[in-house]
């Protein structure tokens, strides 16, 4: 096919989705595109050390549709001034920066918010420490089974490219294996497990009574008991139930691109404010609509609430959070305006991943301290009523009577198992009754929901500590 024509499709394939979703959205969408090309290569070249070609190739392919569109993208990694610029064609372009101990932030041609980066205390961890410094190797043979399934590749695709496993049982690494290029410090994109972590600075700032759940959440935009946003809860922004008008958030696809809650990531400084503007689609806490606005807009609160600075946020996660669990290898992305991009753009190496998790197995404690409210960890993991998924306040959910629960039971989770879950296949799982923390990070499918293998990961790990009971801690 010749270059020209090659134009000719592009422009006609974005030229009828906008028609059928309407001319601004189709506009956006090449920006909302290469936005999140750009932000992903940044992040993963300069913060986790990956090869960005690697990273394009893995990332577009776990995306169904893309390759409609990722042979017309140019991208420029630039190590020297450590930016990525991603072109589609000339129909869209976006810049991303990095900034050292920031992360990535995408440049929409305004000054980014100017942030210094908090020093580290050196506060000395709460949790006990899980592992030594070397590589757990899989602590009996039914678990070198388990991350042999994992890592092994099906011989057609869809590919799992499982990029680190981390098994725990008791607060204690007893399995873990990485891909090529990968170890137990390297920071990991969890995409939407950043919400999870939101939801528990949440937690802290209820705990320390800064933030209610109940009552008009307080956000500025909404103050005029006039607004019907007015009544918007800290709850309902947990549960996806606020009814803000910004699309869906579940799919990562080239449809995708044409939601409005992608406008918001891609093409707006400010997410929250732009979160902010949008009016409601259903009466608060009608209905359920998973988004990234409502995770945002939270992100702004716990900025609020702090001291109203990036810094005092960025302060509040590590002194609250970070620092008692020993979690040393996180970096939490910010967007243009300084504010937390909660809902996606935490890096976190895997064995963090997995002290996050314990901190919820042990209900909120770490080291004989509490951390969240107590009962914090059941209600987040109550269901939200109409989330067919299965979903609490901030973590996914076998509990209730949600198609999503009922699906994964079915497979092989044990029903009291919740998680933090991220696109294209991450997850951090928490299952209770077995004293168990399960962490895989990939790039796979989210569909169909085989495709990353963790339906059998669970199934193999779980089966394989129950045979060997107690089993001896890493080294």
């Amino acid at each position: 096919m010749t270059r020209r024509r090659q134009i000719i499709l592009l422009t006609a394939t974005i030229a009828c989705a906008g028609l059928v979703l309407g001319a601004a959205r189709g506009r956006d969408a090449p920006k909302v595109a290469t936005g999140f090309v750009a932000d992903i290569l940044c992040s993963e070249t300069f913060i986790s050390g990956l090869d960005p070609q690697r990273t394009f190739a893995e990332t577009t392919d776990a995306m169904p549709g893309t390759g409609l569109i990722t042979w017309a993208m140019d991208y420029r990694v630039d190590r020297v001034r450590k930016d990525v610029t991603v072109t589609l064609f000339g129909l869209g372009r976006s810049h991303a920066v990095y900034r050292e101990g920031l992360g990535c932030t995408l440049d929409h041609g305004a000054p980014l918010a100017d942030v210094t980066l908090p020093p580290d205390d050196k506060q000395p961890a709460l949790l006990p420490e899980i592992a030594g410094s070397g590589i757990v190797p899989p602590q009996s043979p039914e678990l070198v089974a388990a991350l042999d399934r994992a890592f092994t590749e099906p011989a057609q695709p869809p590919y799992r490219r499982t990029r680190a496993v981390v098994v725990m049982k008791s607060g204690r690494v007893i399995a873990e294996r990485y891909a090529d290029g990968i170890g137990p410090e390297t920071p990991l994109l969890g995409f939407s497990m950043t919400k999870s972590m939101i939801s528990a600075l949440v937690g802290v700032l209820v705990r320390q009574g800064k933030l209610k759940l109940d009552g008009p959440a307080p956000v500025a935009a909404w103050k005029n008991p006039d607004d019907p946003r007015h009544a918007i809860t800290v709850d309902q922004l947990l549960r996806h139930t606020a009814g803000l008008a910004l699309g869906s958030s579940l799919e990562a696809s080239l449809g995708s691109a044409f939601e409005p809650v992608n406008r918001m990531k891609f093409m707006e400084a400010d997410m929250a404010a732009y979160a902010g503007t949008i009016p409601l689609e259903t009466a608060p806490g009608a209905a359920w609509n998973y988004h990234d606005g409502n995770i945002l807009i939270l992100s702004h609160l716990i900025r609020d609430a702090t001291d109203g600075t990036p810094e005092g946020a960025l302060r509040f996660a590590r002194r609250e959070l970070f620092a008692p669990l020993g979690m040393r290898h996180v970096t939490l992305q910010l967007d243009g305006s300084g504010t937390i991009e909660g809902s996606s753009e935490m890096l976190a190496s895997a064995r963090d991943w997995a002290r996050f998790g314990q901190l919820y197995l042990d209900d909120g404690v770490a080291g004989g301290k509490r951390i969240l409210p107590e009962g914090w960890v059941n209600y987040t993991v109550s269901p939200t009523p109409n989330a067919w998924v299965g979903i609490g306040a901030g973590f996914w959910t076998n509990q209730g009577d949600s198609f999503g629960a009922k699906f994964r039971v079915q497979h092989g989770w044990p029903r009291d198992a919740f998680f933090a879950k991220g696109t294209i296949g991450q997850y951090a799982i928490v299952i209770p009754s077995e004293r168990l923390v399960i962490v895989r990070m990939g790039r796979s499918p989210n569909a169909p929901p085989q495709a990353d293998g963790v339906f059998d990961l669970v199934r193999d790990v779980v089966a394989a500590t129950r045979e060997k009971g107690k089993l001896a801690g890493a080294n």
